[in-house]
Parts: structure tokens; sequence; C-alpha cells
């Protein structure tokens, strides 16, 4: 397995399991819904969890690897505000839930730039891959062909 392959398995991983926490744990981020939404938290935490799930099979499966990659970039940045609401909601707690809440804050943008490397390592591998194949049976000659 390639380091690519690995890296792509580790944020479906990921993925998959922050989704299903949602269904498993699900107050937490109820908590954290923006009262501005419509409709109950609890639709809305099963919604993301859903998307993270899909995501974390899109990620998984090499051939929707790289939209899933981008996918998942694109859900990390759009969670954001709700990690910052956490921070704002929690601003009053002990110092030591305050240091969890600020502490996931920076933790956004490595996700982000892990989603795009796998997206990126997604699209590089599956064109090298077409463009090995294209150049092995554009360069091969007869002679070869009768080794193999």
């Amino acid at each position: 397995m390639s380091d690519s392959s690995r890296t792509a398995r580790r944020l479906a991983a990921f993925l998959a399991t922050m989704g299903t926490t949602h269904f498993l744990v699900p107050r937490p981020f109820d908590a954290i819904v923006p009262a501005r939404l419509p409709g109950k938290a609890r639709t809305w935490t099963h919604l993301s969890g859903v998307a993270e799930l899909g995501v974390a099979a899109a990620v998984a499966y090499p051939k929707t690897r790289r939209k899933g990659a981008l996918a998942a970039a694109a859900l990390f940045a759009a969670v954001f505000p709700a990690n910052v609401k956490m921070a704002r909601d929690w601003r009053h707690r002990p110092l030591p839930l305050r240091a969890v809440v600020y502490g996931r804050l920076p933790i956004q943008a490595p996700l982000i730039g892990w989603a795009l490397l796998v997206a990126r390592n997604a699209g590089t591998h599956n064109a090298g891959t077409h463009n090995k194949g294209a150049r092995d049976t554009g360069t091969r000659d007869k002679g070869a062909r009768s080794a193999d």
C-alpha cells in the first residue's frame, strides 16, 4: 500500500469515526448547532453525521477519492463556525475545558490541508496511472511483447 493510499485510508477512518460519533454521542454536537438554523439541533447533528460518513466512503473508494477528499476539505471548512460557537459558549467554563475547545480551532486548517493533500495525490495517482499505461502501450515494440 502506498503512502498516499494510507493517508487516504486514515482520512476516511477519521471521517467515519466522527460521523459515527454524531449518532452514538449526539449531545455535544447538538450543543454547537447554531440556533439560527431551522429545525431541531438533533436533525442537523444527524445530517452532519451522514455527510461525514458519505464523504468517508467517497475518500475510501479510489475512483471517488479525489472528489471525496475535496468534499472533506469543504466539510472541515463548513464546521468551523460551529467550533467557534462552541468556543464562545464555553468561554466561562473552567480553564481545562476552555483549553480543549480553544485548541480545536487551529486544528481545522491542518484537517483541510490533509484533505487537500489526499485530493492532490488521488488526482496525481490517477493521472499518472493513465499516462503511464498510454506511454507503455505506445512505446513497446514487438520484441518486448514477445519477451512477455
